[in-house]
């Protein structure tokens, strides 16, 4: 495949996903306000998903190279991050590779916080 038609599919994936999560957000916020309910259920869908299209596309041929870009990598990443970080987590458990999975899991979620203050701590400064 080349590089701009992966582009393409990549760019054309992320684009609906971005779309469908907007949508359920629009959904399910006010069913529960408050409470990230709408986050919850796109990270846990979106791992679903990546979980069974990456499957399927590895042990059958149900999903192409190209379907995967697009799905996987495109859909799922403007989805949800959420999901590829825990996909790369199980890649990890399933290579026996514990010690890393550990600080992978860890290091995104304290460095995620820290990032987060810090980033909020600095706008304050600047304004």
């Amino acid at each position: 495949m080349k590089d701009a038609g992966a582009l393409m599919l990549v760019g054309a994936g992320g684009f609906l996903g971005s779309v469908a999560r907007y949508m359920v957000t629009l959904l399910f916020s006010p069913l529960a306000p408050g409470f990230p309910f709408a986050t919850l259920t796109v990270n846990i869908l979106g791992s679903f998903l990546i979980g069974l299209l990456s499957e399927l596309a590895v042990s059958t041929t149900m999903v192409s190279p190209a379907a995967r870009l697009f799905l996987v990598t495109g859909f799922c990443g403007g989805f949800t991050t959420f999901s590829a970080y825990m996909f790369e987590n199980a890649a990890l458990l399933k290579e026996g590779q514990l010690f890393y999975t550990g600080i992978y899991l860890a290091g995104s979620i304290a460095g995620g916080f820290v990032a987060l203050y810090s980033g909020m701590f600095f706008a304050k400064l600047w304004t």
